[in-house]
């Protein structure tokens, strides 16, 4: 039986495959071929797949066409026949807008749910009617026990980044909300990473689940089409080795991936000194901040993107050539989403990955796990030769666009300690000059008056 070429060969209806004609797709990638037919039948399924595959329109293709829309037959205005779980805020905006374009000839109305922002224009959305509703669980509850969100009529569930939803940080979020919705939903687990453990907790969710894998079960999670580069690199010397590589032949939009979000921050103000068009995406950002921010860079008025992990699943920016890990990822399932946004669709990306000393052994077992053959990353600085080689990096290039502010030194006497010529009022002297010697402070004398049932006492009545 020869592969489904064209969504029609797989079911897909025509108002659906018109509206996916306009935004450029026409064929279904391999995750696509295998779900959707499934899914369409209303049986619950477990699709896996490597990042930028294509697992968003698998599930949105199937759940619109699930629905009925108004204008239709059989369609009543009232509760969300569809419900999508994500992550994080950036992927439920993403998955909106895939469905958005693959809706746009059959007009469904889709409404995201989010924390971060004000809670009006989502209620005044759901009091007038939506079809599919995507959120992130913590404001889809809040919604919930508000009775402004209704979840009786929901036909088809979908936990995007599935292994995420059901860990323990979210799980009893997603326990509580699945537990709203009808015993008789469709219910659709969607991930690049799914391991045992997950699996086996969201088969006791599902009902006699289908598991799908677009890829053999011993190739590779990461992506070939992406090249991957690991380097032990010093803390001190990383800003300088960065600045470089954004210089690379080739480079296009690049995503720079941290630890925590005090360093997200930090490295984005100093590539700007450097000259550098960045923006910064962290948990300490205002939605509205961490929305412009993205779209700055979506936009091209900022080609690189410095984030940390809000950003690392399911975000899909085109021509993002490089991805850049800071500091060695915690753990395999972290590295491949990271990485993952860059090298999809088929298209070429460059991975870099600096290890700290103190991260080598992390770094051990991640190679181990993914089994990617690097399992001793080369000592590598600004200045080593295989640096440019490895990425493309033209000679003589400085790491810097134009030369970053000087940093002022704290002022020191000659013993390295504070300058002895400021006072403690912090006025300066200069070193060869000496501090004013401070001047006394000057008392008024009281006088002291003797009073007797409160009227003064003259010297003669006390010398009586």
């Amino acid at each position: 039986m020869s592969k489904p070429k064209t969504f029609a060969e797989l079911g897909v209806i025509e108002p659906i495959i018109e509206a996916l004609e306009k935004v450029g797709i026409t064929e279904p990638f391999p995750i696509q071929a295998l779900a959707i037919p499934i899914a369409i039948s209303g049986t619950d399924l477990i699709g896996q797949a490597r990042t930028g595959t294509g697992k968003t329109l698998a599930f949105g293709i199937s759940l619109l066409q699930r629905i009925t829309v108004p204008g239709e037959e059989g369609h009543a205005d009232g509760p969300p026949q569809a419900l999508v779980m994500c992550p994080t805020r950036e992927l439920a905006l993403q998955v909106t807008r895939d469905i958005n374009d693959a809706s746009t000839v059959r007009q469904a109305r889709v409404l995201t749910v989010y924390g971060g922002v004000g809670y009006e224009p989502q209620l005044d959305m759901l009091k007038d009617g939506v079809d599919v509703v995507v959120g992130t669980p913590g404001r889809l509850l809040d919604l919930v026990h508000r009775r402004s969100l209704d979840l009786s009529k929901i036909k088809v569930l979908v936990l995007d980044e599935a292994d995420e939803m059901l860990d323990l940080g979210f799980l009893p979020d997603v326990e509580a909300l699945v537990a709203k919705t009808p015993k008789s939903r469709q219910t659709l687990l969607f991930s690049a990473t799914m391991p045992a453990p997950i699996v086996a907790l969201a088969r006791s969710q599902l009902n006699q689940p289908v598991n799908v894998r677009a890829e053999t079960r011993d190739s590779q999670l990461t992506v070939p089409e992406t090249d991957q580069y690991v380097y032990q690199a010093h803390d001190l010397d990383k800003p300088e080795m960065l600045g470089k590589i954004l210089q690379a032949d080739g480079r296009g939009r690049t995503m720079i991936f941290t630890r925590t979000k005090r360093s997200a921050q930090r490295i984005s103000d100093e590539l700007r000194d450097r000259g550098f068009k960045a923006t910064a995406i962290h948990g300490d950002l205002s939605q509205a901040v961490r929305e412009k921010a993205l779209k700055r860079f979506r936009e091209g008025r900022a080609d690189v993107l410095v984030a940390t992990d809000v950003a690392a699943r399911g975000i899909d920016i085109d021509d993002v050539t490089h991805v850049i890990n800071y500091e060695c990822p915690d753990n395999e399932l972290t590295y491949v989403h990271r990485i993952g946004r860059t090298g999809r669709a088929g298209a070429k990306g460059v991975a870099v990955t600096f290890v700290d000393w103190a991260d080598v052994t992390r770094w051990h077992l991640i190679n181990k796990a993914l089994d990617l053959g690097i399992p001793e990353p080369p000592e590598t600085y600004s200045t080593s030769p295989h640096l440019y080689t490895d990425l493309g990096i033209p000679e003589g290039v400085k790491g810097w666009l134009k030369e970053p502010p000087p940093r002022e030194p704290k002022p020191k006497d000659d013993r390295g300690g504070r300058d002895r010529g400021r006072d403690r009022r912090g006025k300066d002297h200069g070193k060869d000059e000496p501090a004013e010697p401070r001047k006394p402070r000057e008392r008024k004398k009281r006088e002291r008056k003797r009073t007797r049932n409160g009227e003064p006492v003259v010297r003669n009545d006390l010398q009586d």
